[in-house]
């Protein structure tokens, strides 16, 4: 008897009888998409510059890419929000960032609707809408679109990848990880890296791994259904990590500096086509100083710094590679509609002189040149996080000015590439019309001849925001449809229609002219001043880079897009402005548990991230480990949080009890018992006492004293003239090991304890143990 099929939700057809001999079965007709319906690949790079990649004329090799571009089309006029989170929402759902609640980057959340970092499931993704269509839908690298507070094992898990319509997930939910030591979530669950960086590990080649293998498994089964992959590398944002052998294949290419680089790139941009005819190269940045101007070790220390990022674009690039040669060598890249897009301009987070530990930008404690230069032939290895200086960043969005962030078009107008060989007929073209990541949804969801689904699993659907500009594929002539768009990023402002673009920068063109730093709030009276005083206007059609103010000439002009602008504002949730950036990061937020002030965690389970951990910086607290130290004695952690960016961790070694703080990866305080710890059942004990202000503006937390209590009894006591301020980054919190890598180099992770731990306590209610006698026997120890 031939298998009989109906539709899902009709009638059965069937007979049903008394007994099996007088019926006939029918089943429900699985979803199975269409034959000959193309897979999509989107590949989501991490502030890439319009400048950085070799097919938009920079000097970095990107052969995969490049080869990819030369199969298919790149976009000049391509436009992000300026940041990842909010970017990579649009990108996913096809709706503005603010309607996505993406604002900002999820750890910067605040309680309004368009602020939350809480998608709203009205704002179905492409993932969704694709399984209706019998895909497989694949969530490969970094996530970052769950709450902060969301990411831990009590979730709520409703917006992890899973819940949003991927049904496999391989990578990390935070904005950076390590790429020797990542933070890794398989599906729903916590994992370890199936290697160490000694043994060849590196995140990247990870996830294309993983990413070959979901495809891989899929196909022996069903060798004709399609796949959307949504592959999301760590890289280029911090830390740049890579094996020093990538690196060093661009030794001394960048010593002639980044006004050297600026002009190589401009040039070759004009030659591609990627700039118009006419197209005049963005003014100096007041914030970059020039290159001949800096004593020769600055220069070197730079130079490493842009040969570390070119050999991780480079060794990026060349993954991209393997995943493209296995859909090619399986037959199945001729039919694959490949999308490869930044999510921002390059990122100015390594500050003016970079940085070897990117903690160091979040904590305001940017580290000294000579700190820098001390770690120079380690940068991109295990043991640093490091990111490149404001000169790389403003020379990687070249021709444009400014970067991530800013709504400048450096930080908004991205690399684009389209490939799909089936479908296209042009090669190695270029289009100039105007899109925005709003459009990428609408577009696949065109070529796909599949309408936006009026509602998802119950949910009524919004409407999508963007437009698809597929009509663009085989004509380089058709007129744009995307007329208006918005931007506001961290109170930077500007919005574009129809070939001009209005520009209300925050805190103002740079932040020399400004004389404030970024990430200050906008007062309402300061706005006011901003919106009489502070918009810039430019004719884009006519200057690309963004070169020529025109406000003044164009005044009733720029009163209409103003205008427009606080139109739009209103039609997508954009109130209320809002330029803090480190107070919003470190305001607290619902999290998963109610708030309380003691935390207990226990061996063996998953890492807690720090926005979802108790709150310890700059404030008394105490952490207590309920131990059995067998005769032969004990070592290993008790608890840690962080790694050697930052962090501290409380443990045992040489049978003696220590804590180390490990202040932004620039010096180590610690505390040590003087002897060791006795066989038996024992509480070990740490309390840190503060003995001072913070300098929060200069990066300094709280000093403190650290001290260490054997059942109660206090056995050492040292003095911290300084800890972390604001935020330990990467900051997950772990009982009983220190996975990735280490605090403190004076163990090797994981360093797992191999006494019996029975659970760890940290209490922030600010009671410590009073024991003045003990106090005055420490003190007269140390005179």
């Amino acid at each position: 008897m031939a298998l009989h099929e109906y539709p899902a939700g009709a009638a059965f057809p069937g007979v049903i009888g008394r007994t099996t001999d007088e019926s006939s079965p029918a089943w429900p007709r699985p979803v199975r998409a269409v034959p000959g319906t193309p897979n999509v690949l989107m590949i989501v790079l991490d502030d890439v510059g319009f400048g950085q990649l070799g097919c938009y004329g920079s000097p970095i090799a990107t052969p995969n890419l490049d080869a990819l571009a030369a199969d298919g089309l790149r976009y000049s006029n391509m436009h992000t929000t300026a940041l990842c989170s909010p970017s990579r929402s649009c990108i996913v759902t096809g709706r503005n960032h603010h309607s996505n609640g993406m604002a900002a980057i999820t750890e910067l959340s605040s309680g309004y609707p368009g602020y939350n970092g809480v998608i709203p499931f009205e704002n179905g993704f492409l993932s969704e809408m694709l399984l209706e269509h019998g895909y497989n839908t694949y969530m490969v690298g970094k996530w970052h679109l769950t709450p902060s507070n969301h990411e831990t094992a009590a979730g709520p898990y409703d917006r992890w990848p899973l819940a949003r319509g991927f049904q496999r997930f391989y990578g990390f939910l935070g904005g950076d990880t390590s790429q020797w030591y990542p933070d890794l979530v398989h599906d729903n669950h916590q994992v370890e890296p199936p290697a160490t960086p000694e043994e060849g590990y590196h995140l990247s080649e990870d996830l294309v791994d993983r990413s070959i293998q979901f495809i891989a498994d899929s196909r022996q089964v069903d060798p004709d259904k399609p796949f959307y992959l949504h592959l999301c590398f760590g890289a280029m944002h911090a830390p740049h990590h890579v094996a020093k052998e990538w690196a060093d294949r661009y030794a001394g290419q960048f010593d002639d500096g980044w006004d050297a680089y600026r002009e190589r790139v401009f040039a070759a941009q004009q030659d591609m086509g990627i700039v118009p005819p006419g197209t005049v190269l963005s003014r100096h940045d007041p914030d970059v100083p020039e290159w001949d101007s800096l004593p020769a070790p600055a220069r070197r220390l730079f130079s490493r710094f842009m040969e570390v990022f070119a050999g991780f674009l480079s060794h990026t690039d060349a993954q991209v590679g393997r995943l493209l040669d296995f859909l090619r060598e399986r037959g199945d890249l001729e039919n694959t509609v490949v999308m490869v897009v930044s999510d921002n301009g390059a990122s100015a987070e390594g500050g003016p002189t970079g940085t070897t530990n990117e903690a160091q930008f979040f904590n305001n404690a940017q580290e000294s040149l000579e700190d820098s230069l001390a770690l120079i032939d380690e940068i991109g290895g295990p043991r640093t996080f490091n990111h490149y200086p404001w000169g790389w960043t403003w020379a990687g969005n070249t021709p444009f000015r400014r970067w991530k962030r800013e709504t400048y078009r450096g930080g908004a107008s991205d690399p684009f590439i389209v490939s799909w060989p089936a479908g296209i007929e042009a090669r190695g073209e270029v289009r100039t019309q105007y899109a925005h990541v709003i459009d990428m949804v609408p577009t696949v969801l065109d070529v796909l001849g599949i309408e936006p689904p009026t509602a998802i699993r119950g949910v009524t659907q919004a409407p999508l925001q963007g437009v698809s500009f597929a009509k663009s594929f085989e004509d380089a002539g058709a007129a744009s449809d995307h007329h208006t768009q918005y931007f506001e990023m961290l109170g930077h402002r500007a919005i574009y229609h129809d070939g001009w673009r209005a520009v209300c920068p925050w805190p103002g063109p740079s932040f020399a002219e400004a004389g404030i730093p970024f990430g200050q709030p906008i007062s309402s009276a300061r706005l006011s001043e901003l919106d009489s005083q502070g918009w810039e206007l430019y004719h884009i059609d006519e200057d690309f880079a963004e070169n020529d103010d025109v406000a003044a000439a164009n005044r009733d002009r720029l009163i209409a897009l103003i205008a427009t602008w606080y139109v739009e504002a209103g039609k997508y949730g954009v109130m209320p402005i809002d330029g803090s950036a480190l107070q919003r990061m470190i305001a607290e937020k619902p999290q998963a548990a109610p708030a309380r002030n003691s935390y207990t965690y226990i061996p063996d389970t998953q890492s807690v991230p720090f926005f979802a951990g108790p709150r310890v910086l700059n404030r008394p607290h105490s952490i207590t480990a309920r131990v059995e130290i067998p005769d032969g004695g004990a070592e290993g952690v008790l608890l840690s949080q962080g790694t050697a960016a930052g962090g501290y961790s409380f443990f045992v070694q040489d049978g003696r009890l220590h804590y180390v703080h490990n202040y932004v990866g620039r010096s180590l305080h610690r505390v040590s018992s003087p002897g060791p710890v006795p066989a038996g059942a024992h509480e070990l004990r740490f309390e840190f006492e503060p003995t001072g202000e913070p300098d929060l503006p200069n990066g300094r937390g709280t000093p403190g004293r650290l001290q260490l209590y054997v059942d109660r009894q206090l056995v050492a006591a040292a003095d911290a003239p300084v800890t972390t301020p604001f935020i330990i980054n990467p900051g997950a919190l772990t009982c009983g090991a220190n996975p990735g890598s280490p605090v403190t180099p004076e163990y090797p992770s994981p360093f797992r304890f191999t006494g019996t731990l029975h659970a760890v306590t940290v209490d922030v209610s600010g009671d410590l143990i009073e024991d003045s006698e003990s106090e005055m026997r420490m003190a007269m120890a140390r005179q």
